[in-house]
């Protein structure tokens, strides 16, 4: 499940995820984001991995990864905060493609992510 965060507010948006993502998950997300591109232009976004986050299925990893690649110089900033190892490093690989900056940030740093992210 992908659910917006309290703190959200403008071109800010805190996106917690939880549990394994599905194509539906993102049917729900898709136009929620393309509004906010729409009205800001460029976004920063926190992705908050809860603790039971399993990753994504195909289909979800596939929409993911087109929403970066046609975004890629729509993201201001991006912090991911509390995500398993292997998506450390899938963002760290890709982050080149990103205009804007990445950060990673432990679980416990979620306050510290949200302060950066705003900044």
């Amino acid at each position: 499940m992908i659910e917006f965060m309290e703190g959200s507010e403008g071109a800010t948006v805190g996106l917690r995820v939880t549990g394994k993502l599905h194509e539906q998950d993102y049917a729900e997300l898709l136009p929620k984001l393309e509004a906010l591109f729409a009205e800001h232009g460029k976004l920063r976004i926190l992705f908050y991995a809860d603790p039971d986050f399993q990753g994504w299925d195909m289909s979800a990893a596939w929409q993911d990864a087109a929403l970066g690649f046609r975004h890629a110089s729509d993201f201001e900033r991006m912090a991911m905060v509390g995500a398993p190892d292997w998506v450390d490093w899938c963002v760290r690989l890709s982050a080149f493609l990103f205009k804007g900056e990445v950060r990673i940030f432990e679980a416990d740093q979620l306050d510290e992510a949200w302060t950066w992210i705003r900044g």
